[in-house]
């Protein structure tokens, strides 16, 4: 007899499943009683592999082998996003190229330009008359020698000024300007000869009057970027950048008169007329009042070493407690 086969291709496939198997070898299938028939298909069905599955596969193998196939795509797609590492981590270069966009598109003020900024209110222009009925106003028929000009800083905000002595000495009327434009007759209130620097007081003030910050020169270095603003050949206020070039230096004036000790040396321009004006650090604080330029020809122009007096004499000059 011929043996029914155990899967089959063909759309009738369950109905020849549901034939009993072939009987054991030298057994004829007649001859197994019922209950023996029973087991031995039994034995049958579980040696072989599951025919549900197979079945499946064989009536529908396009849909199957599709739906495979996204399955194992899924997986593949969960194993790499699990050894995929995490997010990248922001390192500093990241933010310096940031930051460095960032000002490309909107630079920052220089760190001068803040440091005139935060002094400029404090300036004035300082004005020794050589007449009573001088008002102090730039006048054609007027000489240079008539009157001397300077710079002053405000460094109490009732208007009390600290410039130069040699500015003042001799004028019969002394005159400022504020930051605003607005002017004011002003009286000699303290000298300090030996440091060149004078005291002045202001008879009437703007309402926005600002006085400077002082700073100790203790922590001050050589190399250090500073300032000096004032009104060179009364054009002004001006400002010129420069660094500290030392520290308790000496200058005799071209007259002989007197010789200033512990100064301090920039190299920030200075010309005549910015006497009497701040020597400021980059926050805008006040270190030293500009005294002095040296020229070895005795001329009264810049050559590149300018002094100083340190703000611990001038405070003392005003009265003001040292630092």
């Amino acid at each position: 007899m011929k043996k029914a086969p155990l899967t089959s291709r063909s759309p009738r496939g369950a109905a020849a499943a549901q034939q009993p198997p072939p009987p054991p070898s030298g057994v004829h299938a007649t001859s197994v009683p019922p209950a023996a028939g029973g087991l031995a298909a039994a034995t049958a069905q579980a040696a072989r592999p599951p025919g549900r599955l197979r079945r499946l596969f064989a009536r529908h193998p396009g849909p199957l082998w599709a739906l495979l196939g996204a399955f194992l795509a899924f997986a593949m797609m969960l194993v790499a996003l699990k050894v995929q590492p995490g997010q990248r981590r922001i390192t500093q270069d990241d933010i310096d190229t940031a930051v460095r966009e960032s000002l490309e598109k909107e630079p920052l003020p220089s760190a001068a330009a803040k440091a005139y900024e935060t002094i400029l209110p404090s300036v004035v222009r300082v004005i020794g008359l050589m007449e009573e009925d001088d008002t102090g106003e730039d006048k054609p028929e007027q000489r240079a020698m008539e009157r001397s000009l300077g710079t002053g800083v405000v460094i109490v905000d009732n208007g009390t000024i600290l410039t130069n002595l040699h500015v003042v000495w001799g004028a019969k009327k002394v005159r400022v300007r504020f930051a605003n434009g607005h002017m004011s007759d002003a009286q000699i209130v303290g000298a300090q000869p030996e440091d060149d620097l004078a005291v002045l007081k202001a008879s009437s003030l703007p309402d926005d009057l600002e006085a400077a910050t002082m700073r100790s020169t203790s922590d001050l270095r050589t190399g250090d970027h500073v300032m000096a603003v004032g009104h060179p050949f009364g054009i002004g206020p001006s400002a010129s950048y420069g660094v500290v070039s030392g520290l308790k230096r000496e200058f005799r004036s071209p007259e002989g008169e007197r010789t200033l000790t512990n100064l301090i040396q920039f190299d920030a321009a200075a010309n005549p007329g910015n006497s009497g004006g701040p020597l400021v650090t980059m926050d805008g604080h006040v270190v030293g009042i500009v005294t002095a330029i040296l020229n070895p020809n005795e001329q009264r122009t810049w050559v590149g070493i300018g002094f100083a007096v340190p703000i611990e004499n001038a405070a003392k000059a005003a009265g003001m407690p040292p630092f």
